[in-house]
Parts: C-alpha cells; structure tokens; sequence
C-alpha cells in the first residue's frame, strides 16, 4: 500500500492522497441531501405505486389518500403542466402512467404531505380498478413477442459463416448473464426548494444538467429558471445517472403546485422496485478455431432485456458489442445486439454500462476451448490476444497498445499462477467435500461516452486576493475521489499546497451544460477543463509578472512562491499585486475528447480515447455439497496509466473487483411472471459484504503511462476494474470441470450461486457417468 501523505505538502499530483471527505465520512459528518436541514414548511413526498401486475387502469380512487392525517396534496399525471416524461433519451417513458401500466408496481400519483411517515402511510390508501394485461418477462417470452425499445444493431467483419465453415474446430455455446441492483448506500433522493427567483434543487444524481433539463420540460420552465445541485452523493454506480430525475421531477411537481420546500426519499423498497438494473443478457455464440486455440471466426448475438422503455439501453448495449471481443483479435465475426422490450422496470446504466456483459461469453468460450484442446486457457487467451495476429477492433478502431502481453505475463509470474494451477488440479483429483478452481483473465476497456457530444467538460476557476484558489467543474463526487483528483491537478499546476484549493458543489448555474459523471471520464473530462482554466489563467499571471518585473522570463510556480528571474513572493503575493494591477483572477476552461466518434449505422469508427488494462487470478473455493463457494485469494494488477493519486485508483480497484464478484456470484434479481421483482430489499438481496473479501487479496498498479495525452498521462479507474471478476467466474467453472472429464467445461451461467453451482455439479457428474 502506498504511503497516504498530507495534504499540505505540495506538489501534491501523483501521490497517495486519503479522500478529502474520508474523516467526514467515518465521523459521520460528510452531508448529503438528506442531512441538509429542512426549510420552514417543508413537505415530505411519497410515491403512490399500480397494481402489482401490467395493468389497464379503468379507475383509480384517490379519495382516501387525500383525506389521510397529514396529506396536503395529491398529484397525477394531470397535474403535470408540461411533458409527461422520465425518458432520458427517447421520450417514451411517463413519470406517472395514467391509463395504463407497463409493469409492476409502476408509479402513478405523487403524496405530499407534512411528514415522511404520513406521505408513506396515505400512499397506500389508493384503490383501482384494473385489468391485468400480458407480461413478457423471461428470455422466451421476449424474444417470441420481439418488441425491441431501439433497433437491432449488426456488426459486420469479413464473412463469418464461411470462415466457421472452413474452421478447423468449432464451438457453439450459450450463457445467461443476470442484472444487478445498484444497492447505493444512499438511496434516491432530491430537495425542492421554490422561490420567486427561481426553483433550486438538491438531488442525488450524477447528471445535474439531465436533472435540470428534464424539470424544465415538466414544468414548462427555461433552463435558467432551475438550479440543480449536488455535492456528494452516497453511491451511483449509474443509477443516478438517467434515473435521479425521477425523484427530482416527482418533488419538483409537489413544489410547484404547493409552493412549499418538499423532500422525497424513496424508501429502500420502493427504490428497488421503481428504478432500473444492470441489463441482463442471453449471449449465443459460436467460434471457429484451430488446434493451437487461435480463433478465426465468431457469431455473437447478444440478446438484452432492456425493460418496458429505452433509457439508456441503446449505448449500453452498444457498449456491449463493443466488448464482445475483450482483449481478442477475431479476423472474421458478426455480432448482433437485440434490445428487447419486456415488462418489467427499464434497465439503465450500471459500472461498465454493458461491457462486463459483453466480455463474460468470449472469456467462457476461451475456457471451452482451452479445454477441450487440453490445454491451460492462459494459452488459448495469450495466443488471441490482440497484437499477435492483428490490432483492428470489431468496430473499426486500431488497438494500437501492446499492454496486456506484459501486464498478464507479469501477473503469471507475480501470482504463481501455473504451478497454483498444477496443485490445484492435482488436489481436485482427490478431493472430497471442498474443491478449489483458478483463473486468470484480462481486461481491455474503452474509455470514451461512445455518444460522442457527451465528452465534453467545463470547469469554473477562482483565485482568490488571499492566494486561495476555488475550482467548479461539471463532475460528480459519489466516494470516486473526482474532487480531490481535479484539486490535485489544480494545486500542481499553480505549486501551491492541496489545501489551498477548494472544490465547490456542482451547480448548473456555475458551469453549464455538463455531461454525465460516467463512463469512467469524469478525471479525464473535469480534470482536463480544470486544467484549460488553469492555463488560461496562468497565461495572465506570466504576462502580468513578466511587466511588473520587465523580462521575458517565464515564471515558476512551485512550493506555494512564484519565481521569475531574481525576483520571487509568495504565490499570495502574487495573487495581491494581481488584483492591483486589474489583472482577471476568474477563468473558464472546457475540453473536449479530440479524434473520437463512430457511425452506428454502419458500426464503425473510433468510439474511444485510449484502453484501459488489466488482469486478474482468482482462486476459489466451492463446497460440492451445498454450492457455497468464496474466493480465497486474488491477485490484481492494473493499468491506470500515470495515478494522479495511487491511494484512491487502489481503493477504486479493490470495490470494483469486490462489487463485480458479485454481480457474478451472488446477487440475483427475481422476478415473478407477473414482472414483480420478489429480491427487493437486502434481505431478499444478497451483496457482498467485508466477510467475503478474498482472505488473500493483492493489488498492484501497473507501471505504464498512458500514450493519449490525458490529465497527466492517466487512465480511467472507475469502471474498466470491475470486468477483473470474471476471472472469478472462470474461476468457479474450473472447479466444477474436472468432475465431468477430459475436455469437459461447465455451461456455468452467472450470476453462479449456490443453486447455479449445483446445476453445474450435477450435470458434471452425469456428463462423467
């Protein structure tokens, strides 16, 4: 573990750095909307959910909730003066449905009253009248009414079908990949607060502009009469990315009918059940190889059950086929992505926005080929990589690094991965009760938003008479440390200590029009306009010193002074005599992600900045009589470029890892045939917890600075960790193989728990017998 240094030092870029808000986090003292204290009148709102079922509303009798202790007012979606809409990019998704409810439980009224348990309480009181309607849930059902949210996307290279024809050996398998709920710490949440100068917002999103846009089109109100805000939020992971807006514009309609502050928090529940999931997938494959492993040719089609309304699920099931490939060249392939309609609650955005669901079928099928050659699957993976026998994406793009040959060859090394693997065999073969499995799997995320406008960023910068210097950007803190990292690249640039710039909430009314806190760009993006202010700035301040002191040197900024020729203050000083001298101490900066874009209707283009790498061994175990397993040890390495702050990539490393063991291992969304989900609140949904962190865990940074000229040669740390759990998954189905025979894998679907294990044990015996 990096050495955590303080934050007066200067020259702070680079170095292990705790999150700013680490003391106010474990003290309790960290505030997020809900501990923002609540204005004279306020309100407290609640949602009033359909029938448990898709339904047509033929009557829906309000009476009793609007004459319940407490209830102010009641609202539907008559009361909407605007649109009628909570669809982020396609507008076909209403915020209250009214005739009509296209799953379970769907929202249709909006309770204010004057506390949070009376809202709650009313909101049950609601009577309908309803006639059920047709629910398609499972794969089948989906694919057999084949309503899609988004068109089908094909992309094409070369002929596939001929090349498997041709092909030495072919290989044609299919797995299920289950969604995931988000599971934040904080939940859903936004405070309105009205005001003859307009309406202000705190909402727990990482999209203030969407947030923003959206209470406009509701209410009918410009852009500048709305201020969204946040300054943290208790976790996102992408669930607060389309879908904070429903809350906000559930709040905001309750204010400004009333005229009254209102809050809504969703309860735990309500959260769970109303909000959208990871996307979950059905993957059918096939892949021709030959004897060595290499793989020639491949079909994927990728079949995604995206929920009742498109959100977000165009790019995320873009973003899938992206990855479908991972780290492997395939010369000749045709990937298909199917976005189905199904009534339950619309998927949306989640860590790795479709490419974790995208890499988990061609890993599974690098196993089965691996194993039925005979041979270790980290041979059939280095024989594929790219490099090796070409560097053009699926896409189009030119994977031009050769990281992943020496990241995972040092990892082999690092982690004894071949003679772990030989013991671990050789033990199976004798085992009882308990038997073990490991894996070794890589990594290669892109890092860009594949809709090419949203990479785009702004920042607010000002330095103070005093010296101090106050940066705004359009990124989102959610526990990523974006904030310190951006004030990390502010304070170097200037040579002043870290605690003498401040980062502000993100406001709309301070940088507008911003982008998402997502797709792992918030550094890149934020960090990079911050870095523009900076430069502007700095461009002033060297003409004014180079005037007031007549020479033609540049100055230096380091160590809180400033330097030019003989002369030097200190970097207050500077700013003083700046403002003297009428000298602009405020700047904007903006940046804007060069050379990127692709055509979706021909598939092909550059759709990303750069990659970003790794690889991961896992070691499991599994209990062959109840399916339990764990993983017992994991060895982490990863590419995050040039770390502006190793403590925080290596805290972003370890999460992600955790969180995408268990999307693969344990958390299982249920839902009846009804489109209910049954798994909605942690007692019905299981998430890791510290018990379950692998008893041996090692994580290392990969030295490698990034050939894209980024916030000081850094990579994306947010997303591209999580995809390391696949190994997991690999991982568990290694252990289950050897119990079937020679050339035998499991069709191990994930998430794997105990019951998915067992499956896989019985169908491994039988397959030996």
């Amino acid at each position: 573990m990096n050495q955590i240094s303080k934050p007066e030092i200067a020259n702070p870029l680079g170095r292990a750095l705790e999150h700013d808000s680490a003391g106010q986090h474990v003290t309790g003292q960290a505030l997020y909307c809900d501990d923002i204290r609540e204005p004279a009148g306020c309100l407290h709102a609640a949602m009033g959910l359909g029938p448990a079922f898709p339904a047509r509303i033929v009557a829906m009798d309000l009476d009793a909730v609007r004459q319940a202790p407490g209830v102010v007012a009641v609202f539907t979606a008559a009361d909407i003066p605007g649109e009628n809409n909570a669809g982020s990019v396609v507008h076909d998704e209403p915020l209250l449905a009214s005739d009509q409810t296209s799953y379970a439980q769907q929202p249709l009224f909006v309770v204010a009253a004057e506390t949070r348990d009376q809202a709650r309480r009313a909101a049950r009181l609601a009577k309908f009248e309803a006639e059920e309607r047709p629910a398609a849930v499972t794969y089948d059902q989906i694919v057999e009414r084949d309503e899609h949210v988004m068109p089908t996307l094909e992309v094409v290279t070369g002929d596939a079908e001929a090349a498997l024809a041709k092909a030495q050996h072919k290989l044609e398998g299919r797995i299920e990949i289950g969604g995931q709920e988000h599971m934040y710490l904080e939940g859903q949440i936004a405070l309105a607060l009205p005001s003859p100068d307009g309406l202000r917002v705190v909402s727990s999103t990482q999209h203030p502009t969407e947030v923003q846009e959206m209470l406009g089109h509701l209410l009918e109100l410009s852009s500048a009469e709305i201020t969204v805000e946040v300054r943290r939020m208790g976790g996102a992971f992408g669930g607060k990315e389309s879908q904070a807006a429903h809350t906000a514009m559930m709040a905001t309609l309750a204010a400004y009918h009333t005229g009254r502050p209102v809050k809504l928090r969703l309860d735990r529940d309500d959260d769970m059940v109303t909000t959208g999931k990871r996307h979950d997938f059905r993957v059918d494959y096939r892949l021709g190889y030959d004897d060595s492993g290499r793989v020639y040719a491949g079909t994927f089609d990728l079949a995604a059950r995206c929920g009742h309304s498109a959100d977000l699920s165009a790019a995320v099931c873009d973003r899938a086929v992206f990855h479908s490939d991972n780290a492997y060249f395939i010369p000749e392939h045709r990937i298909t992505s199917h976005r189905y309609r199904s009534n339950t609650v619309s998927n949306t955005a989640y860590r790795g926005f479709g490419g974790p669901q995208g890499m988990v079928a061609i890993e599974r099928a690098m196993d089965q080929i691996a194993a039925r050659l005979g041979k270790d699957p980290l041979d059939v993976r280095l024989e594929n990589l790219y490099g090796r026998h070409g560097d053009i994406a699926p896409y189009g793009m030119q994977v031009k690094e050769r990281v992943l040959e020496p990241l995972i060859r040092q990892l082999e090394v690092s982690a004894d991965y071949r003679q772990r693997r030989a013991e671990i065999e050789a033990a199976n073969q004798s085992a009882g009760r308990y038997r073990r499995g490991i894996a070794l799997t890589p990594v290669k995320f892109g890092i860009s938003f594949t809709i090419s406008f949203l990479n785009q960023a702004g920042a607010l910068l000002n330095i103070y008479k005093d010296g101090s210097i106050l940066i705004n950007h359009g990124g989102t803190e959610m526990g990523q440390g974006l904030y310190l990292k951006v004030a990390q690249v502010v304070a170097h640039q200037f040579g002043v200590p870290l605690d003498m710039v401040k980062i502000s909430a993100t406001r709309t009314d301070k940088v507008p029009n911003t982008s998402p806190t997502a797709a792992s760009s918030g550094t890149d993006l934020n960090g990079a306009a911050a870095l523009a202010a900076c430069k502007t700035l700095k461009q002033r301040l060297t003409r004014f010193l180079q005037q007031k002191f007549e020479t033609d040197a540049l100055p230096l900024f380091k160590d809180g002074r400033v330097l030019i020729g003989f002369h030097h203050m200190s970097y207050a000083e500077m700013a003083r005599a700046a403002w003297f001298a009428r000298i602009p101490l405020s700047a904007t900066g903006h940046f804007a992600t060069p050379g990127i874009g692709w055509d979706a209707k021909t598939g092909k283009g550059r759709p990303f900045f750069y990659f970003a790498h790794g690889a991961a061994v896992s070691e499991v175990e599994i209990d062959t009589l109840t399916g339990a397993n764990r993983v017992v040890r994991a060895d982490l390495l990863h590419d995050v470029g040039q770390s502006i702050n190793p403590a925080i990539d290596l805290g972003q490393i370890e999460g992600a890892y955790i969180q995408g063991m268990g999307w693969l291992t344990m958390e299982q969304l249920v839902f009846n045939d009804k489109g209910q989900l049954l798994t909605h609140a942690p007692s019905t949904y299981k998430i890791p917890t510290a018990t379950d962190r692998p008893d041996v865990l090692n994580i290392t940074l990969y030295d490698n600075k990034n050939p894209e000229a980024t916030v000081h040669r850094s990579k994306a740390v947010g997303e591209p960790p999580f995809m390391l759990a696949i190994s997991v998954h690999s991982a568990l189905a290694h252990a289950i193989s050897g119990l079937g025979g020679p050339g035998y894998w499991p069709d191990l679907d994930a998430p794997a728990t105990a019951e998915e294990v067992l499956r896989c044990l019985d169908a491994a015996n039988a397959a030996a017998v």
